[in-house]
């Protein structure tokens, strides 16, 4: 049954935070129902949303309606829940020894990449070389004509100079890799190489601040990334990114997917859609028109082969985009990094 929000939100309402708001809903949820919400949450959510509940005071029965009125408006159109590395360790950490969830997590998290060949062009030239130095030539010289020929210098240039002589060597002798042979050797990067990178390698200091913007109000936020800016482009460019992703976006509700599709630019968009997965091209298309995605879809044929890093900046574009809506109050961004709260 559809449920009809209020014609506007009550005067009363403007005084209480995000926090409160989540603290009045759980409060007016109560134990029986609100049980499975906080067993999700996480210890220092608990602390804050417990401190928000304590200072509430009387609520005026004119809120208490209007919050649980979005909230059920809110979740009844949500399209998919969000997964994150957060969500996942936390529901990991529920059903198996801590020991072993620490194993699983550390083993998925690693440098990030969608294959294996994604995440060695993301581990350093030094690190790789070290590792591979110890292998058969052949099989060096198979792993470098996998990774991109600029970070595959980088590492020949690690390498001893003879044993970099023989890996070449090999490499313009080397026919076509067979199918078993590249399974064989991504198996084993896998379970010696990377897996003990994962264990020993430091978290990026990116991913660390980006969690702490993430806690941040908006107004700071901006205020503290439009300072690194100016001091560090590219690190606070790189803080941006872990933020909030492309493949965030297909998280919003679809009243957001829209709003984005509607104030993209459609050269933008079609570039951004071509180098997508099928899965977040239909979340942009459903915020569509039949005819709108029709048109979009002859656009991105129409463009013929385009460049993977032209593809990510339209992409990083309308992510921008997104983050601009929200700053307005047009949009509610779902938090990549936790899967409870969209009131806000």
């Amino acid at each position: 049954m559809a449920v009809t929000l209020p014609v506007a939100e009550p005067p009363e309402l403007k005084k209480y935070s995000g926090p409160q708001r989540a603290a009045a809903l759980l409060l007016v949820l109560g134990k029986e129902h609100g049980a499975p919400i906080w067993e999700s949450l996480s210890v220092e959510e608990v602390k804050e949303l417990s401190s928000a509940m304590s200072q509430l005071g009387r609520l005026p029965s004119a809120v208490v309606e209007y919050l649980l009125v979005q909230f059920s408006a809110e979740v009844s159109s949500m399209a998919s829940l969000h997964g994150s590395h957060e969500t996942t360790e936390r529901l990991l950490a529920g059903i198996m020894p801590p020991d072993k969830v620490r194993e699983i997590m550390e083993d998925i998290r690693g440098p990030s990449g969608r294959t294996m060949w994604d995440k060695l062009s993301n581990v350093g030239e030094s690190v790789l070389a070290g590792y591979l130095k110890n292998e058969y030539p052949q099989t060096v010289a198979v792993i470098l004509s996998k990774l991109k020929p600029d970070h595959a210098a980088r590492v020949l240039a690690e390498l001893p100079r003879d044993f970099g002589v023989d890996v070449v060597t090999r490499m313009l002798r080397m026919d076509t890799v067979q199918k078993d042979v590249l399974q064989e050797v991504e198996s084993t990067l896998k379970t010696e190489f990377m897996s003990n990178l994962s264990r020993t390698q430091r978290r990026d200091p990116h991913e660390s601040m980006a969690d702490m913007f993430n806690a941040m109000d908006r107004a700071t936020e901006e205020a503290m990334l439009n300072a690194l800016e100016e001091r560090a482009p590219e690190s606070a460019e790189r803080i941006r990114a872990l933020m909030f992703t492309f493949e965030d976006l297909t998280a919003l509700l679809p009243e957001a997917i829209a709003a984005v599709v509607k104030n993209a630019d459609k050269k933008t968009m079609a570039l951004a859609l071509k180098g997508a997965p099928e899965e977040a091209r239909r979340v942009f298309f459903g915020g569509m028109t039949e005819r709108a995605a029709g048109m979009l879809r002859d656009d991105m044929a129409n463009m013929g082969p385009v460049r993977a890093r032209d593809c990510e900046e339209a992409q990083s574009q309308l992510v921008r985009l997104a983050k601009t809506l929200a700053a307005k109050g047009e949009i509610v961004l779902v938090d990549p990094k936790s899967d409870d709260a969209v009131i806000i």
